[in-house]
């Protein structure tokens, strides 16, 4: 992971994980994406920075800061400053 910036932690059926990834792909945003589904450790996290609640998408970044549901603008903003 020590070359990926953004983590997005997710489901295959969540419509706002869909949405991310949709336009996060469509300009070609390097990302690395975890199924919460398929891995306890990775729900656990997205629990445990999120009042407990499983919410999807949440983005972790490299710098140890993370985002829940945000707009793909904002994780290319962040991306953008954290390869600057």
């Amino acid at each position: 992971m020590s070359e990926n910036h953004v983590t997005i932690y997710a489901t295959t059926w969540c419509p706002y994980c869909i949405n991310l990834k949709k336009r996060l792909d469509r300009t070609e945003t390097p990302y690395e994406l975890i199924d919460v589904e398929l891995d306890a450790e990775a729900a656990a996290w997205v629990e445990s920075v999120n009042d407990g609640n499983r919410i999807v998408p949440t983005v972790k970044y490299s710098d140890g800061t993370h985002a829940t549901n945000p707009e793909a603008s904002a994780v290319r903003r962040k991306l953008e400053e954290l390869t600057a």
